[in-house]
Order: C-alpha cells, then structure tokens, then sequence
C-alpha cells in the first residue's frame, strides 16, 4: 500500500507547490478532484481533455515530485433531479474521458441521491422505514437511480475505467454495504465497488473493519480520515446539522487519523485491508479544522508509517 494525498486538501496551493509539498512528506501518490463538490483546485477539466501539452506539463509536475496519480475523483450528485443532475454527470463522463487519457481506471465517486417524487426538485434521504411514505420514496428513488447508473457505467466501460470507487456518505443512495450491493446487482459487471472511507462509517455507526470484510472482493480505493464523538453527542445524536467549521459544539468532527482512534485501531484496519487483498493507495483526506493543516498532514503521515503492516 502506497501513502497518498487527496490534493483537495491542498487546495490553496498552485499544483507546482501542492505536488512539492507532497514530496516533502514522503507520499507517493495524489488523487486529484475533477469537478464537481470538489473545486478542482488544480485540474482544469476541458483543458486537460482537450490538450495533450497541458497534460503532459501535468504528469510532468508531478512525476518530477516522485508522484503518480492514484485516482480522479468527481463526486456529485448525478442523481440530482434537473438539470444541476445533468451538468454533474457531464463533470463525471469528462472525467471518464480524462482517465482514459491518462491511463487511468479508477475513477472516485458518490452514488448521489434523487429526489423523493418525479415532482421534487431537491433530494430527500430517506434513513428510516416509518412513517409509511417512506417506502414509497425509496421504491421511486431506486426506479429513478438505476437507469442514470447503469448509463453512467456505460460511458465509463467506454473509457477503458474499469473500477467506480463508491464513497459512502450521508444524504447518498447508496451509504453502506446493502445498499452498494443493490446498485451493483442493478447495474452489472464488477464495474462498482467501494472507495472505503473510514470516517463517515464512524459517525453513521458501522464498523469499517466488518465492512472491509464484508466487501473485500470490491476494495476499489481508500480514503484516510478519521471521527472524533464529542461529548455534545450524548444530547444530540450523532445526527448533527451544524456546519464543520462549528466544531466546538458538533456531535462529531472529522479529525486527523489518531485523534478519534488510535493507533491500535489504524493498525488493525490497515492489516484487515491487506488481508482483503487490498494493495492500493491510502489516500489521505484532511478535514480537520481543530488544528492547522501542516501539523494535521505531518501527524497522519507519522501514524501511518507507524501502523503500515510490513
């Protein structure tokens, strides 16, 4: 397993200096935001799939930092309904085509969420199987999802991606092991898996070691971040709403790995990944606002040398 960035977290950096920046801690691989929630701080999308040269300069850059490109990440929500929906999944097939450019076959990605009706113009996230409505949303909601995705997946097998790395998230279709499995018997092929990502697992109560296992045939990429229960959790739930920057009074805050688990922890899921077979990038995702953005990505960088399985 090879210790990567997630640049998104760099995102105030001209790529020259975020590929330097990675260099110096010791990483070996970036992934890079294409669009879409990510602002794209350093891939311009039609350039790119538009110009050789200017994709040359970009391997260039980081090829001179000692760095490969793990994986592009579009996630959205291509399942929003009208037309934000369409320029989402415009955002994703210009990826596709710039993976295939590039190289690449692993391409990062939410399932989005549709809306609850063929009238609603926002999405709904439906947690729950009561009131009795909700039944019928989630019904719509699947009819409304597997067409978008099975055309989505087609545009991807176009471009030579082979693995969509599903993130599971809050305010998604798909946000756990169930539901991932429903997606992937709709659309076919081994084309979707999972893009692992500890952090929101925490907060929405699963295990990620048991998930691992639970689809180790499918490990596609991971994402390092980890979760921290404030003590606000014990009144509030762990259903909280309030910005991330409001992290004093939050239920949970995402945190630099070992400042929600330990070191204990990190070591046995980084030994339960290679014992799944996974031998990917540890694509490290840093959105801890507690403390400042180099001491955070010095701190994840130490645990994981420390805990990498041998």
């Amino acid at each position: 397993m090879k210790l990567g960035l997630v640049t998104d977290s760099l995102a105030a950096y001209p790529l020259e200096r975020a590929a330097a920046i990675c260099r110096e801690l010791g990483l070996e691989q970036v992934e890079l935001g294409c669009g879409n929630w990510s602002p794209a701080p350093h891939v311009d999308l039609k350039q790119l799939t538009a110009d050789a040269g200017a994709r040359r300069r970009l391997l260039d850059i980081l090829a001179e930092n000692g760095l490969a490109i793990s994986a592009l990440n579009c996630s959205g929500n291509p399942l929003f309904p009208g037309e934000k929906g369409e320029r989402d999944r415009a955002v994703a097939a210009d990826t596709f085509l710039l993976a295939e450019q590039l190289g690449l076959d692993t391409v990062v990605m939410m399932s989005g969420l549709p809306g609850g009706c063929p009238e609603d113009r926002t999405p709904t996230w439906i947690v729950t199987s009561w009131p009795p409505e909700t039944e019928e949303i989630l019904r719509y909601q699947w009819q409304a999802a597997v067409p978008v995705w099975r055309g989505l997946a087609a545009r991807a097998r176009d471009h030579g991606v082979r693995h969509i790395a599903l993130e599971f998230h809050g305010w998604q279709l798909v946000y756990n092991v169930e539901t991932l499995r429903r997606l992937q018997s709709e659309v076919g092929g081994d084309l979707l898996g999972v893009n692992l990502d500890p952090s929101h697992l925490f907060w929405m109560g699963a295990d990620p070691l048991e998930v691992a296992k639970a689809l180790a045939d499918c490990i596609y990429h991971v994402h390092i971040k980890d979760v921290r229960l404030e003590p606000a959790a014990g009144q509030n739930t762990l259903l909280d709403t309030k910005g991330v920057l409001e992290y004093a009074s939050r239920s949970w805050n995402f945190v630099t790995p070992g400042s929600g688990h330990g070191a204990d922890w990190w070591r046995a899921f980084l030994r339960t990944l290679r014992e799944c077979g996974y031998d990917g990038a540890l694509s490290i995702e840093q959105e801890d606002y507690t403390i400042p953005l180099e001491e955070a990505l010095k701190k994840a960088v130490s645990l994981l040398r420390q805990v990498l399985p041998s």
